[in-house]
Formats: C-alpha cells, sequence, structure tokens
C-alpha cells in the first residue's frame, strides 16, 4: 500500500471510478473488504490531510474598516483637522475629526457583511462516521478519514467523504444540497458506463454533505476535504471576491471628484487670501479649509446609509431580508435574474394534473398536498372511484405501491408536508381526491414485500395479500415506474372493465398519450398488476419473488402525470420583469423539458425553438460561444456548480448586473459571485443564506421583483437628497467668495462651524425624510439604469448648484445685510465681532435653512408639480423639517451653543424676514417644472407629427 500513500490517488482513477466493477474498486484503491489497517489509515492521514473543510483568509476585517479613513476626502479632513489645532480652534478640528470618523462608520457599515458561509459549510458534514478499520466497525472523528477507508451507511446518516458504493439494499440518496432537487435518488453498486450524466447523477456514487434517505449500504472512499464535490463548492465559494456594488463605485467618484474640486478651489482661494492686505498665512488656511468644508458634502455618506436602512425595513414587509447594505441599491440597476426553478418560481410541491385510462383521460385540479382542494374530472364533470372502477383500480395501484406518507399540518408547518418521494405522495393526493380511503385499503390489502426501485428497471413493485373472501387470488403485484419499460412488460390493458390484449394500435396510443404529457414537462409514470394466483410456477416464500418472477405478463392500468405547479402570483411577476426590460434566465438542475415547459407557461420565454443547454453541452462550449448563446432565449438544465457560476460570471463580462436565487449548497459560489445572491429563507440551506446578499423569507420570485422596485426607489431618493445635499454647498461658499472679492472688507457672513451644523445638523434630519420617498407611479415602466450613468449628472449639478445653489446664496447675503442694515449699515461700518455679528451670521445660517425647506419640498418630484403629491404625505419629512428648525432655534436660543457656532437670537423682525423664503422658494421652482412640462409636450407633439409625416 506504499504507493497510494505516498503518491496519492490517480487522477484518472478518481475520475473513472463509477465505471469500475467492485473488484477494482478495491484494487485501484488499494483497500480490503475488511477495511484499512489502522497504520495505514495513519499514514494515509498524514499524506491526504484531514477531511475538512479549509477556511482562505481574507482580508482582515480591521483593514477594511480602516480603508474607509484614507481615501482621498479623509486625508483632506484629516489635515483639516490638524490645521484647526494648529490655529487654536480645537473645537473645529475636534468636529471635523468627528465628521471623518461618521463618514468612516457610515461607509464601512454599507459594505460590512460577516463571512459565516465557510462556517455554515463546516457545519453541514457530520462529526463522526462509521467504518470498517482492520475488519471491525469504528466510529471515527469524520475529519480523520482517507481515500481506501470502507464506510457504512444506514437511514438517516449524513456522509462525511465522496465515496463509491460497494454494496447497497434500497438506497436512497438526499442530494438537494448538491443538485437543488429535492427527491431522493436510487443508488447502486453497479459500474455506470452512461456519458450523459453529470458526477452528481452518478447512481454509485455517494458525496460528502449529502443525507441517506433510506435504506442502506458499504462504500469506499475516494475523496476528502477539498477534493470533494462539497469541498470544491466550499473552495468556488470562498474564491469569489467581494465587489463593490454600483452605489459604493458611483459614491467614490463622486466624493473623488469633488474633494478634487474642493482641493482646487481650497489652494485657489488661499493664494487668493494671501495676497489680501495684512494678509495672516494660518487665517489663509482657515479661511481655505472653510471652503473645503463648504464644498465637501460631509452628510452625504451617513444620509445615504440611513437612506439604505430604511429601503431595508421596507423589504423586510415585503418578504426580502437585506444582509448588506449596499445591495439595496444594486437591485435597482439588475439586468438580468438568473433563477431557479424548483421552489422558487414553482410550488415545490409535486401535484398530479392528469390520469390517461385506456379508454378515457382525467384531469385533476388542485394544487399541493392538501386533497381537500381538488377533485377528479371526466369531461369536465367530478368523478369518484366509486364511480368508475378503472380509476379505482388506477389509483388503488398507485397509492399501494407507494413509500411515501402524507403529515397534516400542525402549529409549526401550517401546511401538509411529506415524509419520502414527492412524486409518490402526489400520488397519494391524486388518490385521496378520487375519495379512496387510503388507511382501509392498506389493512384490506396488506404489503408482504417489496422489490424496490432500481434504475436498470426504472420501476418498483409491491406485492400484497387479498382479503376478500371473494377474490379469485390470494396475492396481487402492483408495478410503477417509466412509463416504456412498464409497458414492454405488459401483456394486457385495462379497459371498461375487462382485460383486453395489447395491440399494437393500443400501445401506440398509450405511448403517444405519454410522449404528449413528456412534452408538456410532465412526469410520468405508468401503474400496472399482476394477479398472483396459486400456480406451482410462484414460490411459496416470500423471499424468493424475485423481479424477473414478477414484472411479467402485467395488466397495463394507465399513467399518472404530475408537475411542480407555478406558483400562480409568478407570472405577474416575470410580466412586470419584461416591463422593465430586466431579462430572467432559468437555471436549473431538473431536466430540459420540464425546465421548459414551466418557463413557457410563467412567460419566461415565448419564441419556438429557445436553446436548452445541459451542463455536457456547456462543457463543450468556449467562453465566446456561451456569450453568443446567452444573447438568445436560452435554458440551463442540469448544470453542475461550477457551470452556474460560470454563466454568471459570462454575463457579469458582457456588463449586467446580475441577480442570482439559490437554496442548496450548489448554489453557494453563484451566489457570491453574483452582484445580488437571493437565497430562500424557507428552503434554503444555511450555507446559501450566509452566500447571499439578500434572503426572501417567502421563497418566492415575486418578492425579488418588489425587491427591485424598492431598489429603484432607493437610488431615486439618493438623487433627490444629492440635490438636496449639494445645493446648499453652493450658499455655504457664497459667504467666502464675498470676504474675498471684498478684499476682506465685508468680515464672513458664515463661520465654518456654522457649515458643518448645517452639514450633519440641519441638513440631514430632512434628506433622511427625502430617503423615505415611497416608489413613483410607473418607476418600473423603464429599462434598469446603465452602471455607467452618474449618480449626479450634469443637469443634476447644474440643477444643485445654479438655480438652488444660487437663489439660496443671493437670499442668505441678502439676510446678512438686512440684520446689519437694521442696525444702521451703510451708515457704519460692518461689525466683525460682538452681538451685532453674531447676529448677522445667524440671519445667513437660518436664512440657508430656511431655504432648505423650500428645496426639500421641490426635491421630491423631478417635473411634476409638488402640488400634485401633496405636501403631507411623507410623514418623515414634516418630521425631518421640524427637527431642522428646533435644531436651529437651540443654536440661536440656548446660551452654551453661541460662542461655539457664533449664533446669537433673533428677533420677531428677522423671522418676518426670513419665513417669507420657503415659500418663494417653492413657487419659483414650481414655476421651472411648468416650463419644463410644457417643453416636454411640445417635444411630444413635434415627435408624433414627424412620424406621421414619415408614415
Amino acid at each position: 500500500m506504499e504507493t497510494l500513500t505516498t503518491q496519492k490517488i490517480n487522477r484518472e482513477t478518481e475520475k473513472t471510478i463509477h465505471q469500475l466493477p467492485v473488484n477494482q474498486v478495491y484494487s485501484d484503491l488499494e483497500t480490503a473488504i475488511s477495511g484499512l489497517p489502522k497504520t495505514e489509515a495513519a499514514l494515509r492521514l498524514k499524506a491526504y490531510g484531514s477531511n475538512t473543510i479549509q477556511e482562505v483568509k481574507g482580508k482582515p476585517l480591521i483593514w477594511k474598516f480602516l480603508s474607509n479613513f484614507t481615501h482621498l476626502m479623509a486625508i483632506l479632513l484629516w489635515i483639516g483637522g490638524i490645521i484647526g489645532f494648529i490655529a487654536q480652534l480645537p473645537q473645529l478640528g475636534i468636529a471635523i475629526w468627528l465628521v471623518n470618523i461618521i463618514n468612516g462608520v457610515f461607509s464601512f457599515m454599507q459594505e460590512f457583511r460577516a463571512e459565516k458561509a465557510t462556517e455554515a459549510l463546516r457545519k453541514m458534514l457530520p462529526s463522526y462516521a462509521r467504518v470498517l478499520r482492520d475488519g471491525e466497525e469504528q466510529r471515527i472523528l469524520a475529519e480523520e478519514l482517507v481515500p481506501g477507508d470502507v464506510i457504512l451507511l444506514a437511514e438517516g446518516d449524513r456522509i462525511s467523504a465522496d465515496a463509491r458504493l460497494v454494496e447497497d439494499a434500497d438506497l436512497r440518496c438526499d442530494q438537494s444540497t448538491l443538485t437543488g432537487e429535492s427527491h431522493a435518488v436510487k443508488k447502486t453498486k453497479d459500474p455506470v458506463l452512461r456519458p450523459d450524466l453529470a458526477r452528481a447523477e452518478e447512481p454509485n456514487l455517494v458525496f460528502a454533505g449529502t443525507n441517506v434517505a433510506a435504506g442502506s449500504g458499504k462504500a469506499i472512499v475516494f475523496a476528502t476535504g477539498m477534493s470533494t464535490e462539497f469541498g470544491k463548492i466550499a473552495g468556488m465559494t470562498q474564491s469569489q471576491k467581494e465587489v463593490q456594488s454600483p452605489l459604493q463605485k458611483e459614491l467614490k467618484r463622486v466624493t473623488r471628484t469633488v474633494s478634487v474640486m474642493a482641493v482646487s478651489i481650497g489652494v485657489f482661494f488661499f493664494i487668493a487670501s494671501i495676497l489680501l492686505p495684512n494678509a495672516n498665512v494660518a487665517e489663509s488656511f482657515i479661511f481655505a479649509m472653510g471652503m473645503i468644508i463648504a464644498f465637501v458634502p460631509e452628510g452625504l455618506l451617513p444620509t445615504v446609509t440611513l437612506s439604505l436602512a430604511m429601503g431595508v425595513q421596507r423589504m423586510a414587509k415585503r418578504n426580502a431580508l437585506i444582509k448588506r447594505l449596499s445591495a439595496v441599491e444594486t437591485l435597482g440597476c439588475t439586468t438580468i435574474i438568473c433563477t431557479d426553478k424548483t421552489g422558487t418560481l414553482t410550488q415545490n410541491e409535486m401535484t398530479v394534473s392528469d390520469l390517461w385510462l385506456a379508454n378515457q383521460p382525467f384531469k385533476v385540479t388542485g394544487v399541493g398536498y392538501d386533497s381537500a382542494q381538488g377533485e377528479i374530472l371526466a369531461d369536465n364533470h367530478p368523478v369518484t372511484q366509486a364511480q368508475n372502477q378503472d380509476l379505482r383500480q388506477l389509483l388503488v395501484a398507485a397509492s399501494l405501491c407507494n413509500n411515501a406518507r402524507l403529515i397534516p399540518p400542525t402549529d409549526d408547518a401550517p401546511r401538509w408536508t411529506v415524509l419520502g418521494d414527492p412524486t409518490e405522495a402526489a400520488m397519494l393526493v391524486a388518490a385521496q381526491k378520487s375519495g379512496l380511503d387510503l388507511p382501509k385499503e392498506a389493512l384490506l390489502t396488506p404489503r408482504l414485500r417489496e422489490l424496490p426501485f432500481e434504475a436498470r428497471r426504472k420501476r418498483m413493485s409491491t406485492i400484497h395479500q387479498i382479503k376478500d373472501p371473494d377474490s379469485q387470488t390470494v396475492r396481487i403485484a402492483y408495478v410503477k415506474g417509466a412509463p416504456k419499460e412498464v409497458l414492454d412488460l405488459c401483456t394486457h390493458v385495462r379497459r371498461g372493465g375487462q382485460d383486453a390484449p395489447v395491440t399494437e394500435a393500443l400501445r401506440t396510443e398509450i405511448i403517444s398519450a405519454n410522449d404528449g404529457y413528456a412534452r408538456s414537462g410532465l412526469r410520468v409514470l405508468a401503474v400496472a398488476l399482476r394477479w398472483l394466483t396459486e400456480e406451482a410456477t410462484l414460490p411459496a416464500s416470500m423471499s424468493a419473488y424475485t423481479p424477473e418472477l414478477v414484472e411479467q405478463n402485467l395488466t397495463f392500468l394507465g399513467l399518472v402525470a404530475m408537475a411542480d405547479p407555478p406558483r400562480p402570483e409568478v407570472a405577474a411577476a416575470v410580466e412586470k420583469c419584461h416591463h422593465s426590460s430586466i431579462r430572467i434566465i432559468m437555471i436549473t438542475g431538473d431536466y430540459g423539458l420540464t425546465a421548459e415547459s414551466i418557463a413557457r407557461r410563467i412567460g419566461i420565454i415565448g419564441g419556438d425553438h429557445p436553446r436548452i443547454l445541459t451542463g455536457i453541452d456547456l462543457e463543450e462550449l468556449d467562453d465566446a460561444t456561451l456569450k453568443e448563446a446567452l444573447g438568445d432565449e436560452v435554458i440551463f438544465a442540469r448544470v453542475a456548480p461550477e457551470q452556474k457560476l460560470r454563466v454568471v460570471t459570462a454575463l457579469q463580462e458582457m456588463g449586467h448586473v446580475v441577480a442570482v436565487t439559490g437554496d442548496g449548497v450548489n448554489d453557494a459560489p453563484a451566489l457570491k459571485k453574483a452582484d445580488i445572491g437571493v437565497a430562500m429563507g424557507i428552503s434554503g440551506t444555511d450555507v446559501a443564506k450566509e452566500a447571499a446578499d439578500m434572503i426572501l423569507t417567502d421563497d418566492n420570485f415575486a418578492s425579488i421583483v418588489n425587491a427591485v422596485e424598492e431598489g429603484r426607489a432607493v437610488y431615486n431618493n439618493i438623487r433627490k437628497f444629492a440635490v438636496y445635499i449639494f445645493n446648499s454647498n453652493m450658499s455655504e461658499a457664497a459667504p467666502f467668495i464675498l470676504f474675498l472679492f471684498s478684499r476682506g472688507s465685508i468680515p464672513l457672513p458664515l463661520t465654518i462651524m456654522q457649515i458643518l451644523a448645517m452639514d450633519l445638523g440641519t441638513d440631514m434630519v430632512p434628506a433622511i425624510g427625502l430617503g423615505a420617498e415611497l416608489p413613483e407611479a410607473g418607476i418600473m415602466d423603464h429599462p434598469p439604469r446603465s452602471q455607467k450613468e452618474p449618480l449626479l449628472s450634469r443637469q443634476l449639478l447644474l440643477l444643485a448648484f445654479f438655480w438652488y445653489g444660487m437663489l439660496e446664496s443671493v437670499i442668505s447675503i441678502s439676510a446678512y445685510f438686512f440684520l446689519n442694515w437694521q442696525y444702521g449699515w451703510p451708515g457704519v461700518p460692518l461689525a466683525d465681532s460682538g452681538t451685532i455679528y453674531r447676529m448677522a451670521t445667524t440671519m445667513t445660517l437660518t436664512a440657508i435653512v430656511i431655504c432648505q425647506v423650500g428645496v426639500v419640498f421641490n426635491a421630491r418630484t423631478h417635473r411634476a408639480s409638488v402640488f400634485s403629491i401633496g405636501f403631507f404625505t411623507n410623514r418623515l419629512l414634516l418630521i425631518g423639517i421640524a427637527v431642522e428648525l428646533i435644531l436651529i432655534c437651540i443654536l440661536m436660543y440656548v446660551p452654551i451653543f453661541h460662542d461655539l457656532f457664533n449664533t446669537a437670537p433673533l428677533g420677531l423682525s428677522q423671522w418676518a424676514y426670513l419665513i417669507i423664503w420657503a415659500p418663494v422658494i417653492i413657487l419659483l421652482d414650481e414655476l421651472r417644472k411648468a416650463f419644463l412640462r410644457g417643453w416636454d409636450k411640445r417635444a411630444d407633439r413635434k415627435k408624433n407629427s414627424s412620424e406621421e409625416v414619415s408614415k
């Protein structure tokens, strides 16, 4: 065994292990039926390492936090604080540094997301495993498993490593964590030579992180730790780098641009102030810092973060929990949603929709596992099993050749649930809808033996004792399975209460019905029976009954067609996405025809010939061909985790903002890679939830669309309060410009501390109110915004700086002179200290605040009249305005703040002058908006006229 220990498993052996006969598996992995010797296991543990999920260390959290204090704007503010201390203005230095710290903390809050996906992955692996070593069964730590170990599997076990089966007894595994498909998979020890199967579909392999749903088995480990399929998913998940959201990128661009502009202006005014008579370098520095602070929007990042937080609260009310704040806005620019099928688009409740008997078809109404919500129809008329003996026989057979159980609702689980295979559960529900008493039938016909489903046979059988004394037979066998395989074993067909021979015409009719259901994306099973009369050819012992002995000379009873139906609200949500130019691509582990059927029913695809690409097809496509295929209507079926990740990566390289849904471990890499990872809150694994940015508490696709709508509203609101915040920068800078151009003869009408009081005090609360604006009508009527679209377009900058900003500048400077005029100016010099000067700067400060009250109402709409939406429809905004006015009054009338902020109380005459400006600002902007609306109407008429002429 030295070869395997020193050289490790040959990669080719690992790739082809599913094709090998059992004896060669033992040979190639250099192990024995009795398992590995303990000494050899210890050597292999050193060679292969422990069977654990290794964590890739990322950038330490402390460095992520500190990086928010080292960008250009932050450096400017650190320097500004130092200058404040040098100039013997410690209160200014402290205030500037507090601004910097607040901005850094709020910026970190936007991007922070605790990385717990690896921890969640580890929790999915068991702590212990049962193995054979030195011929004895032992319970060892799962991390000590090595290739070549023989592991023992029983119902309820969680599997610790990837292994090849060498023995099985009706073994079924729940692989939903890896494949996303909820039905249990039948396993076999036999070699598999099918090239069309993906790795996770190989029926003779079991995988780490999956569960044994039924049966038992023995397997030989061939991969441990990060070499398992589970480990590879963990590696892919950890390798996905955290990327900045479009909003984060845009905010950095805005702050960088504004910082450069502010520094340039500050340097210019520093040089200009040096040239003033009696110039002082320290005072010039303070003056320049005043200009820089006036142009730096200190309140922008905190306001954005708080607005995102409010978006999170609104989304939570619509069943979407946001884990990373910046993800809120990213939803608004999503261009493609890559969605799973099962449980997201569908109800994850298999439902029988059709029954086909040789003499007629039946429709089954209702959805889900509650039999009270449906009935069976023949020619649109209800029918029960008591009224149709052929229907009764089909449903009795389907419900007895069955291992599922229906669990009634409880306080913890208010819906009917299933224990076992959902396909079999759907048959039980259909039988109950016909009026069949399932417990009574089970008592009348007790099961004697089961011949389990095998992939080779594609069917299962059960043998039952007939207790009816009038019966001509003692026992009966029920068979269900793949229609063509079952039909090949049938010699008769039940038709009109009689058994008729299977003719070629009848065979063609049955196959045609099956193909019709299959083309519609339905899963179809055939049901048959055989009367086991007391013949000499049948053994007396039940254990002697074999599939070959029982499954012959069958009587065909009918077909059962079923599907996991779409959620009722999904079609409308898909239509809403299409209307908003958001494309939906289905990526599922299910089969192509089933996926296409669901996609058509809910409107994801509409063309006659969509491309259906399987995982095997994807392996043959290069990146260029894949991107070309992504330009068409396409569905991805039976894909592996790395293939789903590849599709998402290709879409991002094409310039799309991609949202991805998922619920299993297999979805984690794609969820982490996506711009928005969306995990299912009900059916989702902890791994998927930790890898995602958003969790749907109702597992409903429609909730994603609601979240997209909220995301768009958040971005619109950010633009609204950005205009509101930036416009005051102009009026804050105007006093410094006036001071400079008067060559110092006009004392500064506004101080730096007053600017900070506005940016981080009076302005912020109303801005937060703007962030609470509800989505505007028609917000989903236009395409997603481009990632290249700036947060502050040229049009918005002109609006902020040269419309609102100029109005506020003129009004605030006039307020400064109005106060001085009241106290004798121009007959006396302008005061540069004392109570009158403080009152004058307070007038400037208050005038800007009053103007901002008008601007905040105007900012609520882009072109529509503010009267059309009402002044009292945003309660938080009204509270914000009230708080704003209270704050300015506190600064004005509470003596403790007078020295710090250079303020003084104002009288009634001053207030009478100030309060008129808010309605003036509103009315002036109403005139501007009316002009723009008229311009738009004229442009539309001109466009329509041109189109009519061209026609």
